[in-house]
């Protein structure tokens, strides 16, 4: 048996081929083109949609906020809008944190 030890070592030994700089090229322009179709261009087109939402406010409307928070708009600046959020309650909040617009007579409706 213990002459098959030198052939086993022998190809052990042998050389390893070349990797081929193409392959290694086309996997990652793979990968690439993965995360772009599956996260960045997802991701750049909700926050497209929420830049609109944001910018077509108006008195009047109802929006829920990314806290949770419902309420009916009474003034819209620049950054901010205030929401009545019950009997005579007004907050301030940024823009940004408005998550959608219900549809109106909804607040009434809960």
């Amino acid at each position: 048996m213990s002459f098959f030890f030198p052939e086993a070592m022998a190809q052990a030994q042998s050389a390893q081929p070349e990797a081929n700089p193409m392959v290694t090229l086309l996997m990652f322009g793979g990968l690439f083109l993965f995360m772009y179709l599956f996260i960045i261009r997802p991701q750049r087109k909700r926050q497209k949609e929420h830049t609109e939402l944001v910018s077509s406010l108006n008195k009047g409307d109802e929006v829920v906020l990314s806290s949770g928070m419902l309420g009916k708009i009474v003034k819209v600046d620049e950054n901010y809008i205030v929401l009545e959020t019950g009997n005579n309650i007004e907050l301030k909040f940024q823009k940004v944190a408005v998550h959608a617009v219900l549809p109106k007579g909804t607040i009434k409706s809960i």
